[in-house]
């Protein structure tokens, strides 16, 4: 592995007017962190929640929550490093496929 990645889960309390009947960013952000666990186990990575409406202190991320409302992007968005991987409705295999760019590597199923 190359170095340990971050992945960033940006959205709120409030569902995402167009993601009806789709899980809350904070769902989405405790579901990705056990999956992502499950699939690159003895892996480190860090992951973290930004609330938009209430971002913390640190500039970086308090502009991307600030770019999230004002382009009305669909929440959650993932961002893995700096990129985005996923909008609205996160998908698994394009979160994995960009983890796998830094070296991640997938457990086998058995």
């Amino acid at each position: 592995m190359k170095k340990k990645i971050e992945i960033t889960i940006y959205g709120t309390e409030q569902l995402c007017p167009s993601c009806v009947n789709l899980p809350s960013s904070k769902e989405t952000y405790e579901w990705l962190e056990a999956a992502i666990s499950r699939k690159y186990p003895d892996q480190p990575f860090r992951i973290s929640y930004v609330d938009i409406q209430a971002p913390p202190n640190d500039e970086k991320k308090r502009e991307f929550a600030q770019k999230v409302m004002e382009e009305e992007m669909f929440y959650p968005v993932v961002l893995v490093e700096d990129r985005i991987v996923g909008e609205g409705n996160p998908k698994l295999k394009t979160i994995y496929l960009e983890m796998e760019k830094y070296g991640y590597i997938a457990r086998e199923k058995q």
